[in-house]
């Protein structure tokens, strides 16, 4: 009788945030990547020249943005308390101001295992609104981008280092305040796209606690809103709502999914996994399959299926920070892998019965230099100059 076949690797992996910071690298190592199949959690290792403070609760590096399928990550690491002010000099513009911790940025190229640091990272003002994108026509090519909205204004800045230029540039365009019109010229178009009726917060409201209850995020393709902030059912069960956008150039959202809590504690597959009848932190949406969600319960992320009412996976999950009772959504993110990673994430076999083979071990070669994959999917490599 034949063994079973096992299944193909998977193209996203379930990212912390939070890289370990290690003084054990090999010397000339920019990063290292531990993958693992969802729904365990693949943490990313950095050497301590990229991030040279100890690692604490309010002082750490953080994965503030991936490109999906390009292996591109951006990276704030703090380069050590700040010594004197922040001087901020620019074209038309110069300022100062008193900051704890010298800020750092760092492009992570995590097929070739390199990094490169930003020029100027005292430029970026709000590190919650920046992003990467690759260019989808020259190989090797990038844009950061950060959004500096001027409060009380209905101008904004676009922050752009692009990697070809190799320097930040500064682009005005109109902020879409409704009920202001969007007048676009030359400019990148920025569209305004109001919550579903009743979701609006109040200022200040679930402040701190938002990111537990909510989430936005890109699923097979389209946008979604997953909400389980003070949602009931006609019971007054609390429950999860998915809104989608058909559409990128749709304004009004359609509820696409909806689950009670109560409903799913009482399916045989949550009671088979012994999980406790309380309220879950939201994670993450799956990328590919937008019934999908991933909560963390306790010392576990658990995936369900909103359409079943089912669990359809659940690990115990390892974070480098916070502590279990600060999880949020922004500790982990779905990352989707260029096939250079997704090769080497090890699968579990339907005979496997959980032991490693420390025997197992491969080599590839990426850009003229060795890139070191153990059986733990773990890659390193050297400093691109």
């Amino acid at each position: 009788m034949s063994s079973p076949t096992a299944p193909p690797p998977p193209s996203w992996v379930i990212l912390g945030t939070i890289p370990r910071v290690s003084a054990d690298l090999p010397p000339d190592a920019d990063l290292a990547v531990a993958l693992s199949a969802p729904p365990r959690v693949t943490l990313l290792t950095i050497p301590k020249r990229l991030f040279p403070d100890a690692v604490t609760p309010s002082n750490y590096p953080s994965v503030r943005a991936a490109d999906a399928a390009s292996g591109l990550l951006l990276l704030q690491a703090n380069q050590g308390r700040a010594k004197g002010p922040t001087i901020i000099d620019r074209p038309g513009h110069y300022s100062f101001c008193w900051l704890e911790f010298v800020a750092g940025y760092f492009v992570l190229d995590t097929a070739s295992a390199s990094a490169l640091a930003l020029p100027n990272p005292e430029y970026v003002m709000h590190p919650g609104n920046i992003g990467i994108i690759a260019s989808p026509v020259r190989a090797g090519a990038y844009m950061v981008v950060e959004l500096q909205p001027i409060i009380g204004d209905d101008t904004a800045t676009l922050l752009c280092f692009s990697s070809e230029v190799g320097e930040w540039v500064f682009k005005d365009v109109r902020y879409p305040l409704p009920p202001r019109p969007l007048a676009p010229n030359g400019v990148p178009v920025l569209t305004f796209v109001p919550l579903p009726p009743g979701k609006a917060l109040e200022y200040k409201e679930a402040w701190g606690e938002l990111d537990k209850h909510r989430v936005v995020g890109v699923s097979a393709g389209k946008l979604r809103f997953v909400d389980m902030y003070r949602t009931r059912d006609n019971r007054g069960a609390l429950k999860v709502c998915v809104w989608t956008l058909a559409d990128p150039d749709a304004t009004e959202w359609t509820l696409e999914h909806e689950a009670s809590f109560a409903d799913i504690w009482e399916d045989h597959t949550y009671k088979a996994a012994g999980l406790p009848n309380k309220i879950p932190v939201l994670a993450l949406i799956h990328p590919k399959e937008p019934h999908i969600f991933y909560f963390f319960q306790e010392e576990y992320i658990v995936g369900m299926d909103l359409r079943s009412r089912s669990v359809v996976e659940c690990e115990v999950y390892e974070l480098v920070e916070p502590r279990r009772d600060l999880v949020a959504t922004r500790f982990v993110r779905a990352w989707e892998l260029p096939p250079a990673l997704s090769s080497g994430i090890p699968q579990k076999d339907a005979t496997d019965n959980g032991s490693k083979d420390e025997s197992a071990t491969a080599s590839m070669h990426h850009g003229g230099f060795p890139l070191g994959l153990g059986n733990s999917g773990q890659l390193f490599g050297r400093l691109r100059k």
